[in-house]
């Protein structure tokens, strides 16, 4: 069994600000890169740069770069960083924790 969980914050230029852009992009994340999971996210549009958080767990295999680089991207991002966690038996950082910067 799989419990895969990406924690990323990541310093963006161009936050979503539109709801029906929102819904529409984490509809396609969704089915483009992670099927069977959940996500949460945040965004602080009014620092600068805007700030965006995510919370990602899946049940199944799933490659943290590509979706760095989906939010990279879509979002015009200054800096990300993420925890990749294996949690299907004890709190595992199976990446080490990275940043990238623009």
């Amino acid at each position: 069994m799989v419990h895969k969980h990406l924690i990323v914050r990541a310093e963006v230029n161009k936050p979503p600000l539109l709801v029906s852009y929102l819904e529409t992009w984490l509809k396609d994340f969704i089915e483009s890169i992670i099927e069977t999971s959940h996500i949460a996210m945040h965004v602080w549009d009014e620092v600068s740069p805007a700030l965006m958080q995510f919370d990602i767990y899946s049940c199944s295999e799933f490659d943290p770069e590509e979706i760095c680089k989906k939010i990279k991207k879509d979002f015009d991002i200054v800096k990300i960083e993420y925890k990749f966690l294996d949690r299907e038996t004890e709190l595992v950082d199976i990446a080490g924790g990275k940043r990238i910067q623009k």
